[in-house]
């Protein structure tokens, strides 16, 4: 006896029916590409050449000024006596900063130490410092002999103090102890920006105060503290023209010297100002540079370059023009 149905291979494919085909025909065509038009930002392009032509003007009216003798700024701008005064502005600058700096990290601990007479002591410095013209403290130290005739350390060192307080020390003293006055503050309000658990999470590890204020604090206020210590550095290249009361011979006094004897006193200005703005702007790059550095244990993206910001506006602009 046979069967009277043919079993079919296992291996036959199912029949398809036409409405499935017809759907896995159209689900096998590509979708279309969108094409993605930017938004057009027409607000901003009218005030750019609104900005754009007002600054000409300005550039205009000052390049076209006859009582301005524009060929003595290029006489002057490499001067030796003007890189020398930009050389002593450059280098009060940078001491100043660096004695500013140490001092107000050392009053800030002072500050917010649980000593009674260390934190007073450190409040009634700052206090003084940022309570008084810098300009008066630059005299105070240039005259300090009318006070203290010697300078009389002991063993170590004797000498009369007009000798000792030049006017590079003055300047020096003068800029530097009311720059310390500024850090404290800020270095204060970078070691209070840092949470406790912080603190906490290190001495549970067996850290002792200096090596947690060290290897912890210290590393994630600076990203509170770098900013406005840039912002310190650029403000004491300005202030540094003070001392021209104490008679140290910066760039400001360089031409300002240069300017009476040639008659061309708002020449030397601009070329006082060229070279204030050169100092700022190669300082500014470090400010930039050293903050992004900071922002990499807070901010998941870091904040683009300048190269990387002109690499985005490119390309932004040549999609636009597609």
């Amino acid at each position: 006896m046979t069967d009277k149905f043919e079993k079919e291979p296992a291996d036959a494919t199912p029949p398809v029916s036409k409405e499935a085909s017809a759907s896995a025909s159209a689900a096998s065509v590509a979708p279309e590409a969108i094409k993605a038009v930017p938004v057009r930002h027409w607000g901003r392009y009218v005030s750019a050449v609104i900005v754009l032509a007002l600054v000409g003007l300005l550039v205009n009216a000052f390049a076209t000024a006859d009582k301005i003798q524009w060929s003595a700024v290029g006489d002057y701008v490499f001067d030796d006596t003007v890189l020398k005064g930009a050389g002593r502005t450059l280098l009060i600058s940078v001491l100043a900063m660096i004695l500013g700096v140490v001092l107000g990290v050392i009053l800030a601990v002072m500050r917010l130490s649980k000593n009674p007479v260390t934190s007073w002591v450190a409040w009634a410095y700052i206090w003084f410092f940022r309570g008084t013209p810098v300009y008066v403290q630059l005299l105070l130290w240039f005259n300090l002999a009318l006070i203290f005739p010697m300078l009389n350390l002991g063993p170590i060192y004797k000498d009369e103090m007009v000798d000792v307080m030049t006017p590079f020390m003055a300047a020096l003293l003068g800029l530097g102890l009311n720059e310390a006055a500024y850090m404290a503050e800020i270095c204060r309000a970078g070691l209070l920006a840092v949470d406790e658990g912080q603190t906490e999470a290190s001495h549970a590890l067996g850290m002792s105060q200096a090596k947690t204020l060290r290897r912890i604090v210290i590393p994630q206020a600076m990203r509170v503290i770098v900013p406005p210590t840039g912002n310190e550095f650029i403000n004491m290249l300005k202030t540094s023209s003070l001392v021209y009361a104490v008679t140290y011979n910066e760039l400001l006094r360089a031409t300002s010297t240069i300017g009476s004897t040639s008659y061309a006193v708002m020449e030397m200005l601009f070329v006082a100002c060229i070279w204030y703005l050169v100092m700022t702007s190669v300082f500014s790059v470090f400010q930039f540079y050293l903050e992004r550095r900071y922002a990499r244990g807070t901010s998941r993206s870091l904040p683009a370059t300048p190269f990387q910001k002109v690499k985005a506006n490119m390309l932004s602009l040549s999609n636009w023009r597609r």
